[in-house]
């Protein structure tokens, strides 16, 4: 059975760092497409960074791709999301995503087939 468990969600003030982390279990990070999306109040659903294949390509939303960096630690079989300067725009719950597939052209859709498991979220709360 495949499980997704996020932690590292909090309330921070604007201008500080948060490691945001997704434990996987049932499945392998070395070899899934991993992501993180997150979800806004009254917002649709965006999709924030992945990584996958066995080298580790990452890709990053354009948006944050300076404050934000995903990596895995295929031992813990783990993916992080360091996410710094944090903005109050980043205010979201933050949910990470597991699969086999994530093409290139639709990984940013929640929607995309290849997502398969998703876990329960945690809360990114940023202060101005």
């Amino acid at each position: 059975q495949v499980q997704l468990m996020e932690s590292g969600g909090g309330s921070v003030q604007a201008g500080g760092s948060l490691r945001l982390s997704c434990a996987g279990a049932g499945f392998t990070t070395k070899t899934a497409c991993v992501g993180w999306f997150r979800q806004a109040p009254g917002k649709e659903r965006e999709a924030v960074a992945r990584v996958h294949s066995r080298e580790g390509i990452t890709d990053v939303r354009d948006s944050v791709k300076d404050r934000f960096t995903i990596s895995r630690d295929n031992d813990k079989n783990a993916v992080y999301l360091q996410i710094d300067n944090l903005k109050p725009e980043d205010t979201a719950m933050y949910i990470c995503v597991a699969g086999a597939l994530c093409p290139p052209d639709i990984w940013f859709k929640p929607s995309q087939p290849g997502w398969r498991y998703w876990g329960q979220g945690t809360q990114v709360t940023v202060s101005s």
